[in-house]
């Protein structure tokens, strides 16, 4: 979270939720990103 900022950039209650969503959605982008793809062998 400390790479999208701190603070909510939102006024509103409901954006303020939405912009949480976003940077949620985001962080497990990246988390997708760096989890190894395991393969069974045999």
């Amino acid at each position: 979270m400390k790479l999208l900022g701190q603070r909510l950039m939102a006024r509103d209650f409901d954006r303020q939720v939405a912009e949480v969503q976003v940077r949620i959605a985001v962080m497990n982008g990246y988390t997708a990103l760096g989890i190894p793809v395991t393969v069974a062998v045999g």
